[in-house]
């Protein structure tokens, strides 16, 4: 017999050997039936995996991370399936699981089109109709490689493997695939499915190698899951920042510089207001502003370990006969900084916040919006402390964040990442640090998750995953402490004890990017955002034009308390006007006539309530006032 502790905490015994199958009905035939995989002692596998030893276990249904995961990547075991029935030369490279379905990548001499993907689909039905077992075997090297033999991808794949490693495979009817798992116990638990996209994609990310043929799938349980998933979809699109920023006249990027964005007038209102309240808030904070180059020596960058772990990412330039690197990232250029002067334990924390612009070499083929770029703007900043300040500081940087996201109406959710197998630093500092994290986030009551040895290799990380209106959620804000740059770089500080003593150095950011965060931003409201950010705040609609100099009048006095404001005088018909400007998502509209002009009055129509009647002009300035005021969402 073996005792399992289940979710719930509860122990049960049950006979050795039994599968999580098995003990799922033994549960419950109603949590058998939905059950798509399990965790055992945190690892998910096989619901065909025997359990002969003590653990806990977790049936997983699709509604967990692990159930999501088993189910589309069966899926991508089906679709591959089905591909290689339909044009059996294609050559199979991978297909995981990721975020909302799955992919696989395929080297074929035909050249997929969007009317392959129905027969594709046509016969993924046929084979999660036959229902075949998918059963899990090994082999060692030799015969591994023998029967990939065919397999040019997989035979790779298998001869980068550790010489000691497990060599797995999954069988399903005549189909078998080089995998680690998990999978669902046969194709036909894949209920409905549909596949999204074709894409090209280099082997293995590299662009030096051959580019191979990428289709996207997603499959649910129930297909009003996939209506919901797809509906969601389709909103996404409608509110794609590449297309709003242009329709919008805020941001572009062009032929001639790709992965580097352009900003418009308009984005540029956009983009400062942004900036200037994170300045505001900072200054609030104890922070200080610095500006460090965008180029340095390369001796700079070997002392940091970005030359050695992220040159291929870097941008370089020889001048006077010297290699220099376009900086990927702020924190050297913040460490020179520090180290200008002698600093005692008594100036610290040293708060020093950069919007430093960096270049980093993505591949052409990553390249999204202003989503993935190549130059952006880092919201950075790098404060240097004593051990001792450790949660204290963390606490200030939780506060900040909090409070940047609810004033931009983001919920969100924390992930804490702790020590990873590969990184640097004394258990006892590790330890240390990480406690200060969760102490942190215990003391501001914040329900976090765990991500076991995902920290960075110099220090653990807390992330914040930021979700939008539609439901999808964005990594944006981090606080990392690092062991490693400080000694690198020699840091101290005099202690009381009149010794020299490291300091701990935290990076963070809570935009993450302007340049991303302003799409966040964009897809977020759908371009409509709040007055406040709005780059044209309200737009005045002359109805004839004899009313021109009575709107020059309005329009001069809210340009004297500052407010952002068109004038809309042409000879078009007063529907027109608001048409165009309902498109251009203008939060206000002021229409004026005969009446208007008479009485010091303006027709309001709001973009959220629609007409809202005329009003003095001085009774709409305090409400667009107050809403400005208030950061009104």
């Amino acid at each position: 017999m073996v005792q399992v502790t289940l979710k719930d905490g509860s122990k049960r015994s049950f006979e050795s050997g039994k599968t999580i199958l098995d003990i799922a009905k033994e549960i419950s035939e109603g949590l058998a039936r939905v059950a798509v995989a399990g965790e055992i002692n945190g690892v998910v596998k096989d619901l065909m995996t025997p359990v002969t030893e003590d653990c806990s276990l977790n049936i997983l249904t699709f509604d967990s991370e692990g159930g999501k995961h088993t189910y589309w990547h069966t899926s991508s075991h089906i679709m591959a399936q089905a591909v290689k029935r339909l044009y059996p030369n294609v050559k199979l490279a991978i297909g995981p699981a990721i975020d909302n379905g799955f992919y696989y990548d395929f080297d074929s001499e035909k050249t997929f089109t969007p009317e392959d993907l129905q027969a594709i689909e046509e016969e993924m039905a046929k084979i999660i109709k036959e229902d075949y077992p998918v059963e899990r075997f090994t082999l060692p090297r030799d015969k591994a490689l023998e029967l990939m033999k065919d397999e040019p991808y997989k035979v790779e794949l298998i001869n980068d493997l550790p010489e000691d490693a497990e060599i797995s495979f999954y069988r399903q009817g005549e189909f078998v695939d080089l995998c680690a798992g998990p999978h669902l116990p046969s194709t036909g638990k894949v209920k409905v499915f549909k596949l999204m996209q074709l894409a090209g994609a280099y082997w293995r990310g590299n662009e030096k190698n051959k580019m191979l043929q990428r289709i996207y799938g997603t499959a649910y349980p129930k297909k009003s899951d996939l209506d919901t998933y797809l509906q969601r979809l389709e909103e996404a699109r409608k509110r794609d920042h590449r297309k709003l920023g242009r329709e919008l006249d805020l941001f572009d990027i062009y032929e001639e510089g790709p992965g580097f964005p352009f900003f418009m007038p308009k984005g540029m209102v956009l983009r400062n207001l942004l900036e200037d309240y994170w300045r505001k808030e900072h200054v609030k904070r104890g922070y200080q502003e610095i500006k460090t180059p965008i180029m340095l020596t390369k001796d700079l960058w070997c002392r940091s370990g970005h030359w050695d772990n992220y040159k291929d990412n870097m941008y370089t330039v020889n001048i006077d006969e010297a290699e220099f690197a376009i900086k990927p990232m702020n924190c050297p250029g913040g460490i020179l900084v520090y180290q200008r002067k002698l600093h005692s334990y008594r100036d610290l924390p040293q708060r020093m916040g950069e919007l430093g612009l960096v270049h980093r070499h993505e591949l052409s083929g990553t390249l999204h919006g202003l989503m993935r770029v190549r130059c952006f703007t880092q919201d950075d900043a790098h404060i240097f402390m004593t051990p001792d300040q450790i949660k204290d500081e963390v606490i200030g940087v939780i506060r900040l964040i909090d409070d940047f996201y609810k004033t931009f109406g983001f919920k969100y959710h924390v992930e804490l990442s702790t020590r990873p197998e590969k990184s640097i630093g004394s258990d006892e500092l590790w330890e240390k640090s990480t406690a200060a994290l969760r102490e942190a986030l215990e003391d501001q009551g914040i329900a976090y998750k765990v991500n076991e040895g995902d920290g960075a290799f110099y220090g653990p990380k807390i992330d914040f995953h930021l979700e939008d209106s539609i439901g999808r959620t964005w990594q944006c804000g981090t606080i990392q402490l690092d062991m490693n740059l400080p000694e690198r770089f020699d840091l101290y500080y005099i202690g009381p004890d009149g010794e020299k003593h490291r300091p701990v150095m935290i990076h963070r950011v809570v935009f993450g990017s302007i340049e991303r965060f302003i799409a966040i931003l964009t897809e977020h409201f759908a371009g409509a955002f709040p007055v406040w950010l709005s780059p044209v705040q309200a737009k005045i609609l002359t109805i004839v034009e004899k009313h021109i100099p009575y709107a020059e009048q309005v329009k001069a006095k809210l340009e004297e308390k500052g407010i952002r404001v068109e004038l809309d005088g042409r000879n078009e018909k007063i529907g027109f006007k608001i048409r165009e400007a309902q498109m251009e998502k203008i939060p206000y509209m002021l229409v004026v006539g005969d009446k208007e002009a008479e009485n010091g009055h303006v027709a309001v129509r709001s973009r959220k309530e629609g007409d809202l009647g005329s009003m003095p002009l001085d009774v709409f300035l305090e409400r667009i006032l107050g809403e400005i005021e208030s950061k009104a969402m």
